[in-house]
This record gives structure tokens, sequence and C-alpha cells, in this order.
């Protein structure tokens, strides 16, 4: 039981002739990883052509709604990004080591954005926009090239990101990697207990004991190392399910509302319009209607 608790530590092999792995998911060859909590220490680059899902990376929480490009240092914890790829969806993976091109390459002085574009990636990036339609472009086209063509294709989206204007830096990893080995694991238990349980009520004793703490033992740690309330948190992550409910299925709004582990449908709207500056319906209706005056912003997030 204590092992589910726990980020899973991922082995990666690059593909033989090759320095760094590349893989592309689509409906038919989903990613296997999607939806676990792991960590690894290579650099991970996603692209998600379109659709919608949710960010967990270290502390940080959020949805997208229209594709996503995500850069993640090394061994910060996350998740997957698709848990279903349909249609036309495709995520797209690369992942590499510091030195995986040899000691000292990113030293040169031609690539010194691309060390301080790894700099900001431990706390994790998400490009938007067109920086992230034009570099997503690029890890595309990857797909089809072989050998130098690959890795030159790769150090020029590289490139693209470190001159990228239009990016937000999750402020994900300060907390994990600032922390003593055996806070990280705490967190790590948390999190994936609410991962498990958002939907359901959970009781401050039942958390708590996940993690050996007494209940005002819980509230205090955890507002320490989030700067958070545990119930803020909650109700943060249950917020951020929902829109993601609301994006991509057609169940009725009372119904997302128990769904998220609500039970008040008056809390929820209140809660969601708190978060969103709109109600779910609003929310919703401007998701189809995106030509809308007062268009629905493309990421919902919350940072600790």
């Amino acid at each position: 039981m204590e092992s589910t608790f726990k980020p899973r530590f991922e082995i990666i092999k690059p593909q033989f002739g090759y320095s760094f792995f590349y893989k592309r998911y689509d409906e038919r060859h989903p990613n296997p990883t999607a939806s676990a909590w792991h960590y690894h220490p290579e650099f991970e680059l996603v692209y998600v052509n379109e659709g919608a899902g949710k960010r967990q990376v270290g502390t940080h929480l959020s949805h997208y709604r229209n594709g996503d490009l995500i850069l993640i240092g090394s061994n910060l914890p996350h998740c997957g990004f698709t848990r279903t790829l349909t249609g036309t969806q495709k995520e797209t993976l690369i992942q590499w080591r510091m030195d995986a091109f040899g000691a000292g390459f990113f030293q040169i002085p031609e690539l010194r954005p691309v060390l301080r574009l790894f700099e900001q990636a431990k706390s994790g990036m998400v490009f938007h926009g067109e920086d992230k339609r034009s570099i997503g472009h690029v890890i595309e086209s990857m797909e089809d090239q072989q050998g130098p063509e690959r890795f030159l294709t790769f150090l020029n989206a590289l490139t693209m990101m470190a001159n990228a204007a239009q990016y937000t830096v999750l402020n994900a990893g300060s907390i994990l990697l600032e922390a003593k080995m055996e806070d990280q694991e705490k967190i790590n238990r948390i999190f994936n207990y609410v991962k498990e349980n958002f939907n359901e009520e959970i009781a401050l004793s039942d958390i708590a004991a996940q993690v050996y703490l007494t209940p005002s033992s819980f509230c205090k740690y955890f507002k320490k190392i989030t700067n958070k309330t545990f119930v803020q948190y909650l109700i943060e992550y249950r917020l951020i399910h929902a829109a993601k409910l609301l994006h991509e299925s057609k169940l009725a709004i009372s119904d997302i509302c128990y769904e998220c582990g609500f039970n008040n449908y008056s809390h929820f709207n209140k809660k969601f319009k708190e978060m969103m500056g709109r109600t779910p319906l609003q929310y919703r209706n401007e998701l189809s209607a995106p030509s809308s005056a007062n268009p629905v912003s493309p990421d919902f997030s919350m940072d600790t």
C-alpha cells in the first residue's frame, strides 16, 4: 500500500542510435504513463496539439483547454497530461538528460540562452499563443526525421523556446526541490491521496493519517510547505477538475458539482465564480462561443 503514495521513479531509455527519447502518442497508441505520478532525472518536453486536460507538476495544478506545450525540469514530480486521446489529438514527448550530448555541451556561448531555459524549467514552464503552436509544429516534424536531422530540429526547438516571449513559469519546483527528502515524500503522499479521493469527503483525520500526523499538526505542516490551507487546496483541485468536465463532457452542471466532490450546488457556484470570474454556466457557454466579447481564459491555474 505504501508504495502507491510515492511518485514512481521512471527509467527512460532513448531509442537505439539516439541520445534522447522521442515518442508520438495518439488514439490508437496512448501514453501508458498518462495518469501516473512519477519523476525522472531527464528533462521532459510535452506537446499536446489540441484538447483539454490537467497539469499537475510539483505543487502546481492547472487546467488547459487548447492543447499544451510544457517543459519540466529534472526530478520534478508530475502526472501525465493526457488521460485519453481521441480523433486527431496527439501528444509528442521528448526526454533527455543534461549530459546526454556530452559534458559541457550547453556551456558553449551559442547555447547559453538554452542553458538559461533549463534553469527556468526547474520550476516548470508552459508556452502560449503563437509560440506554442510554432514550436509544437517543429516538435511534431521530428516524427518523420532521423539521425542528425532529428537532432538539429530538436536543438532548433530548444532555441525557439529560449527566445519565446509567450510563456509562464509555473513555480512548481520551488518548494519540492528545496524540501528535505522526507518532506517530498509526505507531500507526494498527500497529493496522491487527493488525486485518488478528491470526489469524496476527505476528513482531516484521514489525510493527516497518511503522513502520520495529528490533524492540527498536519494543518500547520501543509500550510508551511504549500503556503495554503489543505481545505483551500482541495477546493481548488475540485474546481480544476470541474473546469475540465465542463469543457470535455456534456454532464449537467449539477452533476459535475457532485462528481467533483461538492455536496452543495450553491457553494460550488460561488467558489467557481471566485476563482474563474464567471459561473460554471457562463464558463461552458463561452467555451461553445469562443468569438464572444469576453472569452474564457486559456488556462485556469493555481500556484502555491
